[in-house]
C-alpha cells in the first residue's frame, strides 16, 4: 500500500469504525526480559526481541503498531544525536517488518522530550528540544512514516509545534495527540482537560486526540463520559491496566485481561474510535479487546483482496423484481451497505449467500451521511456477479442535476432497472467541515427527473422507481400526502422504515389501499437490549415498542438474544401479511440471521 493510501485508509477506518492498537512495549518488555530499563536500545542490539513483541500484538488482533521509540530522545536515553537517529530508524523498520503483508498500520511513536534539555539563552546555544523534535520527525519521514503518534504529553505546545512541521513537510499524514491526565482531569503540568480539548479541536493539523497512561480504564472512562459530544473529532483512549504496585523493587501492574477488555468496550461505547493499551497491558489484553470487538460486530480490520470480475449473466432489459410485483406476488428484498473502502469482496460474498432466498438486493447510498462506495457502481457489480435484481438507493444530498443524470445513465447502461429515491440523511458534523449538502433536487424532484428520463431515453426499458415511506411518524396523514405526491411524480413502489407495531402496519395497509401502490414492509431484526434501546432512541424514523425492549435484558446471552430477535422479526412479518412483501435490513451485516428468518417465514406458509 502506498504511504498516502495508507493514510487515507486509516482516516476512513477511524471515521466510522474502531481501530485497535497494540499494548504496552516498555512494561511488557521489562516483564519478559528482566527489567532492562530502556527497550529502545534493543532496536539496535536485539531487534528480534522487539520484532517478536510486535508480532505477538499482531497475532492478538492489533491493527496498528507503535514503534519502539517512545523514549527515543537524547536526554532520556543519554545518547548522542547520531546514535539516536539509528535507534529511531531501526525501530520503524522493525515495526514495518512485523506489519508486512498483514493489513496492519505502523505509527511513528514520539514521547515528550524533557524540558530541562533546553539550553540557556545566548550565542551558540540555539539548539533546543524543538530542534530535536525536528530531527526525530525527519528520521521517521526518511523511513516513510506518515502516521505519527504523540503519547503521554502534559501540555499541547510541543505537539502543536510538531504537527505544524509534519503537515508542512508531509501534508498527507495522520497525527494523533495523546495526553496523560490524572483522575481529576489535569496533566502533570497542571493543564486541564477542557483546555486541551479546546486546543485540539481548534487545530486543523490534529487528526485525532485522546488519552493514554496515568490511569486505568475506569477513571479514563469517567473523563471521556464528561466530555461534550463532538462528532467532528476522532477520540483515542489507551488506558493502563490499573494502578501499579512495587513488588521486589519492580513496578507491577494488575494482570486482568477480561476485566480490562470489558472496561475498554465501555470506552468504545462512550465514543472512542481508537483503543488499545498502555502500561501493564500485554498481548492477552489486546486479544481480549479484539474478541469483544468481534463479538459486538465492530469493524476493526481492513478489507480483503478483490475477487475476479465476471461477465453479465442477465438479459439487458430483464426486471424480474418488477414483473413479480406486477403479477401480484410478494417479494423479498435484502439491503446491503456498501463498504467504506473500495474493496467489495465481503459485500459480494453476502450477496452470493443471500441471492437464492431473495428477489432483489437493495444497496444503500452513504447512509447517515458517511462516505461509502457509490451505490450505483456497487449495485452494478452485484448484478454482474450474482445475476440478482438490484435496487440501488439514490439520494439528493450529494449531487446536482448533472451528476444525478450522469449516474442514472451509467446505471441504466449497466442493466440496472430499479432505483429507490431518497432525500438522504444530513451530513454528520465531522463531514460538514469538508463537504456541503447539495440538494439540487428533493426526492419528489428526483423522481420526476427519472420519470422524464424514462419517457425520453428509456422508453423500451424503463427504470422502475421506488421511494421511502415512514409508518412510524406521529402525523401519518401528512406522510400519506407526501407519499401521494411522490406517486404522482412517478414512484411505483415504496419501502418502509422498520415495522414493529400494529399501528405501523395499519398505516402501511392504509397507504396501499388509498394510493393503489406497491408497499414493501421494512424488517430490521433486533439483536440485543442495547440494540433495541439504541434504535428506539437514536435512529430517526424508528419506534421500538416497550414490550419488545423488555424481551431483552442487559447481559443476555448472545444465542438467547439471537433467538428472541428472530421471533420478534417473524411476529413483525405476520403483521404485514396484507402488503406486497418484506424488505430486510441485516443488523450489523448479519445476513445469516436474515437467511434463517426468510427460511422460517417460507416454512410457515407451506
Amino acid at each position: 500500500m502506498e504511504k498516502t493510501e495508507e493514510v487515507h485508509a486509516l482516516k476512513a477506518i477511524v471515521k466510522d469504525n474502531i481501530l485497535l492498537t497494540d499494548g504496552a512495549m516498555g512494561t511488557y518488555y521489562a516483564v519478559q526480559h528482566n527489567g532492562y530499563p530502556m527497550p529502545e536500545f534493543e532496536n539496535i542490539e536485539h531487534p528480534e526481541i522487539i520484532r517478536g513483541i510486535h508480532l505477538a500484538y499482531v497475532e492478538a488482533g492489533a491493527k496498528l503498531l507503535r514503534t519502539n521509540t517512545f523514549a527515543a530522545n537524547c536526554k532520556t536515553l543519554n545518547t548522542q544525536a547520531d546514535e539516536l537517529i539509528k535507534i529511531i530508524k531501526a525501530g520503524y523498520r522493525i515495526a514495518r517488518e512485523a506489519a508486512a503483508d498483514r493489513d496492519v498500520f505502523v505509527a511513528a511513536d514520539i514521547g515528550p522530550i524533557p524540558e530541562n534539555t533546553d539550553p540557556a539563552p545566548g550565542p551558540g546555544n540555539e539548539k533546543n528540544r524543538f530542534d530535536e523534535y525536528i530531527e526525530i520527525i525527519d528520521a521517521f519521514l526518511e523511513e516513510g512514516a506518515r502516521i505519527f503518534w504523540f503519547e503521554t504529553f502534559g501540555k499541547p505546545d510541543d505537539i502543536e509545534f510538531c504537527a505544524e512541521y509534519i503537515k508542512k513537510a508531509c501534508p498527507v499524514s495522520f497525527i494523533n495527540a495523546q495526553f496523560a491526565f490524572d483522575s481529576t482531569g489535569y496533566t502533570r503540568e497542571g493543564v486541564s482537560l477542557s483546555t486541551i480539548r479546546t486546543k485540539m479541536a481548534e487545530n486543523p493539523r490534529i487528526d485525532a486526540w485522546g488519552f493514554n497512561c496515568a490511569m486505568g480504564p475506569v477513571h479514563m472512562l469517567s473523563l471521556i463520559e464528561g466530555l461534550p459530544v463532538e462528532k467532528n473529532f476522532i477520540l483515542s483512549a489507551l488506558p493502563n491496566t490499573g494502578y501499579p504496585v512495587i513488588k521486589n523493587q519492580r513496578t507491577v501492574y494488575p494482570l486482568n485481561p477480561e476485566y480490562f477488555a470489558d472496561r475498554v468496550m465501555k470506552i468504545v461505547e462512550a465514543g472512542a474510535k481508537i483503543v488499545g493499551g498502555c502500561c501493564g497491558t500485554t498481548p492477552k489484553h489486546i486479544k481480549a479487546i479484539s474478541k469483544r470487538l468481534y463479538e459486538a460486530k465492530y469493524k476493526v480490520s481492513t478489507a480483503v483482496k478483490e475477487k475476479k470480475e465476471v461477465v453479465d449473466t442477465v438479459p439487458y432489459s430483464a426486471n424480474s423484481f418488477k414483473e413479480k410485483l406486477d403479477r401480484g406476488e410478494k417479494v423479498i428484498m435484502v439491503e446491503l451497505d456498501p463498504p467504506f473502502t473500495s474493496d467489495t469482496a465481503s459485500m459480494l460474498q453476502s450477496a452470493e449467500y443471500i441471492k437464492d432466498l431473495a428477489d432483489a438486493i437493495t444497496v444503500a447510498d452513504s447512509p447517515l451521511g458517511k462516505v461509502r462506495a457509490d451505490s450505483l457502481m456497487v449495485a452494478s457489480r452485484i448484478k454482474r456477479r450474482t445475476g440478482i435484481d438490484v435496487v440501488p438507493h439514490l439520494c439528493c444530498r450529494d449531487k446536482n442535476i448533472v451528476g444525478l443524470k450522469s449516474g442514472i445513465l451509467g446505471a441504466h447502461g449497466e442493466g440496472i432497472r430499479n432505483i429507490l429515491v431518497i432525500t438522504g440523511d444530513p451530513l454528520p458534523g465531522n463531514e460538514r467541515a469538508g463537504a456541503k449538502s447539495v440538494f439540487n433536487l428533493n426526492s419528489k424532484g428526483l423522481i420526476s427527473l427519472i420519470n422524464e428520463m424514462n419517457n425520453e431515453l428509456f422508453a423500451n426499458s424503463e427504470i422502475y422507481i421506488g421511494a421511502a415511506i415512514n409508518p412510524n411518524v406521529p402525523n401519518f396523514d401528512a406522510q400519506l400526502r407526501k407519499t401521494e405526491e411522490k406517486t404522482k411524480a412517478g414512484a411505483r413502489f415504496f419501502l418502509s422504515q422498520p415495522v414493529y407495531s400494529d399501528e405501523a402496519a395499519e398505516n402501511l395497509l392504509r397507504a396501499k389501499k388509498e394510493l393503489k401502490v406497491k408497499i414493501i414492509a421494512g424488517i430490521l431484526p433486533i439483536v440485543s437490549y442495547n440494540n433495541a434501546v439504541f434504535l428506539n432512541n437514536e435512529v430517526p424514523g424508528i419506534v421500538v415498542p416497550e414490550e419488545y425492549i423488555r424481551r431483552f435484558y442487559q447481559g443476555m446471552d448472545r444465542d438467547e438474544a439471537y433467538k428472541v430477535g428472530v421471533e420478534i422479526a417473524l411476529e413483525c412479518i405476520r403483521r404485514t401479511e396484507g402488503l406486497d412483501g418484506v424488505y430486510f435490513m441485516p443488523p450489523f451485516n448479519r445476513v445469516t440471521m436474515i437467511a434463517e428468518i426468510i427460511r422460517k417465514m417460507k416454512a410457515s406458509k407451506r
